[in-house]
Formats: C-alpha cells, structure tokens, sequence
C-alpha cells in the first residue's frame, strides 16, 4: 500500500525562537519514515523571513530525489503581497512543487494567493490556527480551489474549531484536510465517519512529530482497507492531478492576460519580475543546485 505524508517541513528558519522556524533536519524523519514504510513526503519550509529563499532551500532537497519528495510553495500573505504569482510561477515551473503552503501565524489567508492557486490549479494547505469561520470564507468564495486544513482546523487541539471544522468539511466540495496532530482519536473517528474518508489525507507534521506514531491513528480508524488506501495516498494524488503550469488564459482579475509560456507585451504585471529584483535571489541557474546530488540522495541532510 502507498503511503505519503502530506505534512513535512524541511530546512532551515531564520527566526532562531523554536525548532518551526529554526531547523527542520531530515535524517531521522526519513529513518522513521522507512521504518513505517511511507515511502513519500509533501515538504515545505520551515518559518522564514524571505520565502523565496527557503522555498529555493526545500527545492534542492526535492530534487535530490525526485521520486521520493512533493513540494510546496511557502508564502507569507502579507509580507509577499505583489509577488506571490512570481513565488508560485517559479515554484511550479523550474521547482515542480504541486502545491502552496500558507500559515496564519505568518498571516491570514488572501484573495491573491486564492487567485494564484486557481491559476495554476494547485491545492492550498493553509492552518487556520482555530479560524475556521474565516477559511470558510475563503473557501466559499474560491469554489474551484481545493483547500487543505491541517490538524483538523486546530494544531493547539481547540476542540470547538475542529468539531467546526468537520462541518465545513461537510459543507464544502473543495474543503479538505490532513490528519497531523490531531490529539482527540474520537473526533478524528467522528471527522471521517461524517465527512467521508475522500476528504482526509495522512500527514505527519514531521519532522517535529513521528510519522509512524501519526499513521498509526489512521491504520486504527474502524474504516474499511479500501477507505485507508484514499487517505493515505489516493486523495492526494487525485488533489495535485490537476495542476498545470502551462496554462494559457484565466479569467480572474489578477492574472488576466497573463501568459506563462510566450508572455505577450500586453500581459498583466502583477508583481516585480523576481529575477530583477535584488531583494529575491541571485540569477544562478537552478540546475547549479543539483550539480553535487549524485552521490549523496539527500545532500542537505
């Protein structure tokens, strides 16, 4: 049976307050992983100051070996206001991340990052930290984007929230979310019994959590084998099935006109171009990353 973690973060913070935005070491991560046989992981950054950088830091890590790693776009609602189509673009197209991770503790969830996602037809994976009435706002307004809600709403085992949390999961087509976390066995048995196994994906939030110790909570769900298997690996394939960075038109205001192979001279700036901007990164070609790969899988670790 195929087994993919959904939640992993990986490199290195800058805040220096907390192992979340300080190190997330994969070595002993993957040991467990391996252990517990879940051969694949979602990764994503750790909090950082600069996405762009720590983005570029968890592309190298999924490049290395790109059989075993999916990656997600970190981005800060606020602080990257106007680049957040540039972030994703290079996200999509020269990482092959299949997703786009964003956190409340950063900043609440915005309506360019929602038309970013319907763009490139990728999911979102936003933790609302027990919001749950302002991401069904999100949610009803973006009926094409699939959204993905960790620890069932809450991470600080708010139990208001995540019973909140499964009814907007009944609610809402698009509304998803992940099993890291989630304390309460009774309410993760009652979200899946209500809401259907087709809305949960198996995540860990390693490499803080053992990702063995999380499967187990899923393995003991009184669900058939058949309902296991969605959870841990089907609904999320079946969730980054559809993206797609070549896409030629959209018909929201923010990207309109914007073309991502062949740009027109009438395309719609929505941002600063990021590799003109030398507040992003250097100009290094990104396959420079992966020069020293081949003898090492996991060069970062």
């Amino acid at each position: 049976m195929l087994i993919i973690d959904s939640h992993c973060h990986a490199g290195k913070g800058d805040g220096l307050t907390g192992p979340w935005d300080t190190n997330a070491p994969l070595k002993d991560y993957l040991k467990w992983c391996d252990r517990s046989q879940i051969t694949k992981s979602v990764l994503f950054a750790a909090f950082h100051s600069n996405y762009a950088i720590a983005n570029r830091e968890v592309a190298k890590i999924v490049n290395s070996n790109p059989q075993r790693f999916y990656g997600f776009a970190f981005v800060h609602a606020s602080r990257d206001t106007g680049r957040i189509f540039d972030l994703v673009k290079i996200a999509v197209n020269e990482y092959g991340f299949k997703g786009i991770k964003v956190h409340r503790a950063d900043s609440q969830l915005s309506r360019e990052i929602c038309q970013v996602a319907r763009y490139f037809r990728l999911p979102i994976l936003y933790d609302p930290m027990g919001d749950i009435g302002g991401t069904e706002c999100a949610i009803s307004e973006y009926p094409d984007v699939n959204f993905i809600i960790p620890h069932l709403g809450s991470f600080a085992d708010d139990w208001k929230a995540q019973k909140n949390c499964i009814g907007l999961l009944e609610r809402y087509p698009n509304a998803f979310a992940d099993t890291s976390g989630i304390r309460r066995f009774d309410v993760l048995q009652e979200a899946v019994q209500r809401a259907g196994s087709s809305k949960f994906l198996f995540g860990s939030d390693g490499p803080w959590l053992h990702p063995g110790v999380e499967l187990y909570k899923v393995k003991a769900l009184e669900i058939s084998r058949k309902d296991k298997e969605s959870i841990l690996s089907k609904n999320f394939l079946k969730l980054i099935s559809n993206s797609n960075s070549k896409i030629k038109s959209c018909s929201c205001q923010t990207c309109k006109n914007y073309v991502i192979k062949g740009e027109s001279k009438d395309e719609l700036r929505i941002s600063r171009d990021i590799n003109s901007d030398p507040r992003y990164l250097n100009n290094a070609p990104f396959q420079s990353m992966f020069d020293n790969t081949k003898s090492n899988p996991y060069p970062l670790l």
